[in-house]
């Protein structure tokens, strides 16, 4: 070792020979030659990937120790400049040697490294410069193709160093490539909700008339509860107070029969966050039949396997839900699967529930990858449903994050599409995944105008709610085209504001108009509406009376604060019936405390949804008046929602206001 450091003093320090155009090429090539020479006859292990062997002295452990001693100041008798450049030299020996034992530590880039079994001869060295690139089979297949539109949007990432992977705690043969997992899609900031402005006070003598369309999607509560969960909070125009209220259930009062599938129950109590109004709340309770009567379900899945679905809350979590709605349904119910990504098409052909592990096989199978042909996936579902209908439910469930991005995405198009198929007997109901890509202002308009739903799926126990405890009310509809009407009497009533429903108002001769689609009520279901109303001759009114027209005029019948109007469909009716109420002072209570649970309930989520929109109507009412109001209304919580809720307040104190930049993995 020391003649060849003398030689390496000496050639160092005389003058360098002139630089030809091979010198390096033809170096390197000589240098890995005399290497595997003296090696090849110490080499220890598998033939496919032979290391040398330390006891020759040119092992690792041999060079290593050679380099830390050459390096020693003692064995340096020559300038310091002349020592930094054999130092230099030294270090180039080192991760030359280093490459030829470990040479997949220098694979930082995409090329493939010329395998090393036998040097190429002198005079290929100069060509192999000019064998061509090839990506690693592992990194290409880990990387999105120029198709996938929803994984090319993310920035891109530093590509992974390869790793073997065996059967042995992830030690593969030698020699061998594993192949490396996609990187799990993760997009920010692109979540897509309709804006809307919150409903405006109304003066009762101008304008005494509301009329809306009932509503029983439960999807904006279920995002907002994820978003606090991240510790962020929800957009603005994510909140759909109705939608908030809505998701719990409360003990009205229920009909005997599916003859009146649905009663109005009504109270007043005074408004927790203005003194001068009051609360007004009309509640409805939908008919629950039998079981017997439970009808047969064709139910055909309509799964996004686009690349924007791979992230763990997006399609593995799609799956478990669906799962378990097969433990809802009968044996002779059937299912059929269709998926969409840069085409659609059927995956299962309709499959009876008793067959159950033939149809979670299918569910299992499903991958993500491609962009989105929303449009294309619906027309298909819809055709497969309409080809295996049955007397009961007939419906499509499309479950994703509603990126559409190839085809007809257009919301307009696919609103009248879905529009024109409910004519056929066909629903349309809508589970919404994952955030940062979520589409909910598209689904909001697939699932109103296909007579369906929307819910928003962030975690088993809220597919559990949806598919398998409220199934029912899900699925099966007991009324449609259901709106709502209430006159109020100028003569009670000096303003009224509806909190909520700013997306399902509806004209005032549309409630008489039986073509005008409304909303749909399930068997079992509860819907709450919100009136804040400021009495006849309260202090407490937003909006100045008219110079010169009259203040206040009687309407109706004395001691009335309104009338309540229903109307609805039967199922498969096409005429609407009428069902009215009025509200009287008997059902006002004098003082929050003697409001029932429900009420008190209602009120502190409502008062908490105004906030999160940006609390424009509730003065200096907190979330810690919320907190309290809820807490102390929880009354029977076997479900533990209600408990929830008052969590949830609380982190949303903390929350961000927007969600930090979070890497791609």
């Amino acid at each position: 070792m020391t003649d060849n450091f003398d030689k390496l003093k000496e050639a160092l320090q005389s003058d360098p020979p002139p630089p030809g155009p091979d010198a390096k090429v033809l170096a390197l090539a000589r240098a890995m030659e005399g290497f595997a020479k003296k090696n090849t006859s110490t080499a220890q292990g598998m033939a496919a990937g032979m290391r040398p062997n330390s006891s020759d002295g040119m092992g690792l452990s041999a060079i290593w120790s050679s380099i830390m001693t050459a390096l020693k100041p003692s064995n340096w008798n020559w300038s310091p400049v002349v020592a930094t450049g054999a130092s230099l030299a030294v270090l180039t020996l080192a991760v030359i040697s280093t490459h030829n034992i470990r040479p997949d530590l220098f694979d930082l880039d995409d090329d493939v490294s010329p395998p090393l079994t036998k040097p190429a001869p002198l005079d290929a060295a100069k060509n192999l410069e000019s064998v061509p690139k090839q990506r690693s089979r592992a990194r290409r297949d880990a990387m999105p193709s120029p198709q996938e539109e929803d994984v090319a949007a993310a920035p891109p990432q530093p590509s992974p160093i390869p790793r073997a992977a065996g059967n042995y705690q992830g030690v593969a043969p030698m020699g061998t490539v594993a192949e490396i997992p996609a990187p799990i899609y993760r997009d920010q900031g692109r979540d897509r909700f309709e804006a809307f402005d919150q409903n405006p006070v109304k003066v009762a003598v101008e304008d005494p008339v509301s009329t809306f369309s009932i509503d029983v999607d439960t999807a904006s509560y279920a995002f907002m509860r994820a978003r606090l969960k991240d510790g962020v909070l929800p957009p603005a125009d994510s909140v759909r107070v109705e939608e908030y209220v809505n998701y719990f259930p409360y003990d009205y009062a229920a009909p005997d029969n599916l003859d009146t599938p649905f009663k109005a129950n009504v109270s007043i109590m005074p408004t927790p966050w203005n003194s001068a109004s009051k609360l007004m709340r009309i509640g409805i309770k939908g008919y629950v039949p039998p079981a017997a009567a439970k009808p047969r379900a064709n139910l055909v899945f309509l799964i996004d396997t686009s690349g924007s679905m791979q992230a763990p809350d997006k399609l593995p979590l799609l799956r478990n839900a669906f799962k378990m709605l097969l433990t809802s349904l009968d044996p002779d119910d059937t299912v059929s699967i269709v998926t969409y990504a840069g085409s659609a098409g059927t995956v299962l052909e309709p499959t009876k529930v008793s067959e159950a592990a033939k149809i979670s096989a299918a569910l299992d199978k499903l991958s993500a990858g491609g962009s989105t042909a929303g449009g294309e996936g619906i027309r298909q579902a819809y055709a497969l449903a309409e080809a295996n209908k049955v007397d009961g439910i007939n419906r499509v469930i499309l479950a994703t994050d509603g990126d559409f991005n190839v085809g007809i995405s257009d919301t307009a198009a696919l609103k009248d599409f879905v529009s024109r198929k409910r004519d056929s007997g066909v629903s349309l109901s809508v589970l919404g995944f994952g955030a940062g890509n979520y589409n909910d202002a598209l689904m909001q308009a697939l699932a109103q105008n296909g007579n369906g739903n929307a819910s928003y799926i962030d975690t088993l126990s809220e597919a559990r709610k949806v598919l398998v405890d409220d199934v029912r009310g899900t699925f099966e509809t007991i009324a449609k085209d259901v709106k709502i009407q209430i006159e109020f009497n100028p003569a009670a009533v000096s303003e009224y504001r509806l909190i909520g429903y700013e997306t399902r108002m509806l004209k005032r001769e549309d409630f008489n108009n039986d073509k005008v689609d409304a909303g749909e009520i399930g068997a079992g279901h509860t819907v709450t509406a919100l009136y804040e109303i400021v009495p006849a001759g309260s202090n407490g009114r937003r909006i100045d009376n008219l110079r010169y027209q009259p203040s206040e005029k009687a309407t109706g019948a004395d001691g009335e604060y309104a009338f309540v109007k229903i109307r609805y469909k039967q199922p498969d009716g096409d005429m609407s019936k009428l069902i009215t109420t009025p509200v009287t002072g008997a059902n006002e209570v004098s003082s929050i405390s003697a409001a029932d649970d429900d009420a008190r309930f209602a009120a502190a989520v409502a008062g908490f949804g105004q906030i999160l929109k940006g609390g424009k109507y509730t003065g200096t009412w907190s979330i810690d008046d919320a907190t309290a109001l809820a807490e102390g209304a929880r009354g029977a919580d076997g479900y533990g929602y209600r408990s929830e809720f008052v969590n949830l307040t609380r982190l949303a104190k903390t929350a961000a206001a927007m969600e930090p930049l979070q890497r791609q993995r």
